[in-house]
């Protein structure tokens, strides 16, 4: 009886853990997807709505889903006049913070901390032709997720289930 239950538990454990890590490779396409999204939202604002750069990060949180929601807030806060930090250091510290909760790279994270460095420091135009450059840029990062979930993603569910059962093999 325990020798059953301590089988299904240890198949159950592992198709479980399969299924969480093909759920990340299916998560990062849709999560790039948003951030491209959140980045052409901020051009818009910092186009045509000459919004601050804290509340055009604000806007974008209300706007995002979690856990992108997260990131933007986190960066808007850090903006704020009360931390005095600036765009730089506050994008930086909320990718620092957060991104631990989503299911992008550190090729993502790199992207959005170039894009740091030219936000609140250049022209209208600067700063509209590096979100363009850094929307560009992950789109091909989706391009490549992508073919990591069409790869990988059954793989994994399948993985899982095959490691439990390989260790009910040998341990029984």
């Amino acid at each position: 009886m325990f020798k059953m239950i301590g089988i299904i538990l240890i198949l159950l454990s592992g198709t479980l853990a399969g299924f969480h890590k093909a759920r990340q490779f299916a998560a990062r396409p849709r999560q790039i997807r948003e951030m491209i999204l959140a980045l052409q939202r901020l051009e818009t604002e910092i186009t045509y709505g000459l919004t601050p750069l804290p509340d055009a990060m604000a806007k974008m949180a209300e706007q995002a889903k979690e856990p992108l929601r997260t990131v933007w807030s986190s960066a808007s806060r850090w903006m704020s006049p009360l931390m005095r930090l600036s765009a730089q250091e506050s994008i930086q510290r909320a990718l620092n913070d957060n991104w631990k909760r989503t299911a992008m790279r550190s090729s993502e994270k790199e992207i959005l901390h170039q894009l740091s460095y030219t936000l609140g420091t250049s022209d209208r135009q600067d700063q509209i032709k590096h979100i363009a450059l850094a929307a560009q840029q992950l789109k091909h990062e989706e391009a490549s997720a992508r073919e990591d979930q069409i790869k990988y993603e059954k793989i994994s569910k399948s993985l899982g289930l095959l490691i439990g059962a390989l260790i009910v093999i040998l341990i029984f």
